[in-house]
């Protein structure tokens, strides 16, 4: 188990550096700036960022996203489908072209949506998520869309896409519908439940169909209460299906959530990283979404130093525990 920074899309000398001063060696790049080839990422440009990052001494370990628009018509069914699959296969190959081990997408073509901003400690403002806002939503897909037809694209994706990934030797994995709701602008919204998760990895059962472990919105699923979020942890650590972690607290779940400070919300952190050290967890985590804080930058970089030390702190301890 170690830390790790993402959630910066520019391998800057400045980004990177912040990374390196703050003890980490891995990095996530998420939807990383580079041209768009046709619908597509080549190796070539793919390659030049991993340099990037490399030479400020640190690890390209995953890319997060790709643009929405590369396979946007694979998850809604649109007529450029089958162009999209292809162009994505070949992204795909390039990513493990270029030395990069992870691939994280997601299945949300809404996007993530929030209502209102919540006030925390403080002062600082955190993102929240009232369902009764989220239903006045219009279609974002031209129509309501069902849940048999969503599973049967997915499923064909994942049946495709993961002998290429397992070749190129790259892991893929899922990230979890943000906010984990029923449907959000007429989109079934699928990876939001325990259940759901189950059901993905038993599509095809390999290292390269699994899991990007969003906590915070794990732990915004009405699954997650009650000591749940602990269950989900255990369950898919134990069968190696989490790539990364997205280490963050919440407080509540749907139909109404808000974030939070890492050391606040419905989510005991210590008890949390004991489970992914007792499973065997041997990935990275980084700190995703923080709060607004005084006087930060937009990116914040406060606010992250702040998340990305209770990390590094969280996993010393649990493991000079587990020593002793």
């Amino acid at each position: 188990m170690r830390p790790g920074f993402g959630q910066f899309n520019t391998p800057t000398p400045e980004f990177l550096r912040f990374a390196a001063q703050y003890g980490v060696k891995d990095v996530l790049l998420a939807q990383p700036q580079i041209p768009d080839a046709g619908g597509k990422w080549a190796v070539s440009d793919l390659v030049k960022m991993r340099i990037q990052v490399e030479n400020e001494g640190l690890r390209l370990m995953a890319i997060e996203n790709v643009p929405l628009t590369f396979y946007q018509e694979i998850i809604v069914g649109g007529p450029n489908r089958e162009r999209q699959i292809e162009n994505m296969v070949e992204t795909i190959r390039n990513i493990g072209a270029a030395g990069i081990p992870i691939f994280g997408y997601h299945w949300m073509p809404s996007h993530v949506w929030r209502s209102q901003p919540a006030i925390i400690r403080g002062g600082a403002l955190a993102t929240a998520f009232d369902n009764d806002e989220a239903r006045k939503m219009p279609n974002t897909h031209g129509r309501e869309h069902t849940e048999e037809e969503m599973w049967e694209r997915l499923e064909e994706w994942i049946r495709i896409i993961t002998p290429v990934a397992e070749e190129a030797g790259v892991r893929c994995g899922i990230h979890p519908c943000d906010p984990p709701v029923e449907k959000l602008g007429g989109i079934p919204q699928l990876f939001r439940s325990f259940d759901a998760y189950k059901r993905l990895i038993e599509i095809v059962d390999s290292p390269s169909n699994g899991i990007e472990f969003c906590q915070g919105t794990f732990s915004e699923m009405e699954d997650a209460a009650d000591g749940g979020i602990y269950d989900m942890i255990r369950y898919f650590g134990e069968r190696k299906k989490i790539l990364y972690v997205h280490f963050r607290n919440v407080s509540g779940t749907v139909p109404k959530f808000r974030e939070e400070f890492i050391n606040t919300g419905h989510v005991d952190m210590y008890e949390a990283m004991k489970i992914y050290h007792e499973v065997g967890y041997d990935s990275f985590f980084i700190d995703d979404h923080v709060p607004q804080t005084f006087e930060d930058t937009p990116w914040g970089h406060r606010g992250r130093a702040f998340a990305n030390g209770y990390i590094q702190a969280m996993i010393e301890a649990v493991t000079k525990q587990s020593a002793d």
